[in-house]
């Protein structure tokens, strides 16, 4: 289903991917419906209506939950009052970002892309408002007849989460886990818990990994082949910040 700028797609009848394809990161959101209420996973770059598109997938009330404050994944919380983020990066989407407005809009133009037309670069920032609630490592989020556990993976940045259900067997990866580079050069990251993080979700019985960047469809042995990418970098003595950029066929690991 394409929505101008967003593609929705059923994931099954009460989940839908929310892709944002048109631009380079190719950021996916989740929305999951319960019987009693909606959960949104991140609400993308912010460059258009992300509302919109939910509100013509479900007619319940919908809380976000973010799986970390970068811009890309929390620039349409502005459309949403309520809104959950982990306790490590509440000062970051309350307070001050940690990254300058202009490294973001350099980023958010790095490759070419048709932009919706009423997207002004110039009026463009991040997101900033206050969390309704706030999320802790092993939260529950019951929906009505649908749950999710909060995984605190941090690495590629301090509040970094993913959502695990368990139901399903489903993991809702974030930035830990996709098809694509990697990221844990910025000063807010940290490669080694990053590669801790990996190890951590290698211990759920996962059945579908859900990720936030472009290939929707990705095998769950990913999870495997990052953790022994991450194992061959530090057995190296490299997983360290500034070693650049390791290239592993699927995915590169940008330390």
């Amino acid at each position: 289903m394409q929505y101008n700028w967003f593609t929705a797609q059923k994931i099954d009848a009460q989940t839908f991917a929310i892709s944002e394809y048109k631009h380079w990161e190719e950021t996916h959101c989740y929305l999951l419906c319960g019987i009693e209420k909606a959960v949104l996973i991140d609400t993308g770059l912010g460059v258009a209506n992300i509302k919109k598109v939910v509100e013509k997938l479900t007619d319940l009330p919908v809380t976000v939950i973010t799986t970390h404050a970068h811009w890309d994944h929390i620039g349409g919380h502005k459309y949403f009052p309520n809104f959950a983020v982990h306790e490590a990066e509440v000062s970051w989407i309350s307070e001050q970002f940690p990254i300058p407005l202009q490294v973001i809009k350099k980023n958010l133009t790095l490759k070419p892309c048709d932009f919706p037309v009423d997207f002004c670069l110039d009026d463009y920032k991040i997101f900033k408002g206050n969390p309704t609630s706030v999320l802790h490592d092993g939260d529950l989020i019951d929906l009505g007849n649908r749950t999710l556990q909060v995984i605190h993976t941090p690495g590629h940045s301090p509040g970094h989460c993913c959502f695990y259900e368990q139901d399903r067997g489903w993991l809702y990866s974030g930035d830990l886990i996709y098809k694509g580079c990697l990221y844990a050069f910025y000063p807010t990251t940290d490669p080694q818990l990053f590669y801790n993080s990996v190890k951590r979700v290698q211990k759920y019985k996962i059945s579908r990994i859900l990720p936030a960047h472009h290939q929707l469809n990705i095998p769950v042995s990913m999870i495997d082949e990052i953790e022994d990418a991450f194992e061959q970098i530090k057995n190296s003595g490299k997983l360290i910040q500034g070693n650049g950029l390791f290239e592993f066929g699927d995915f590169q690991i940008h330390i």
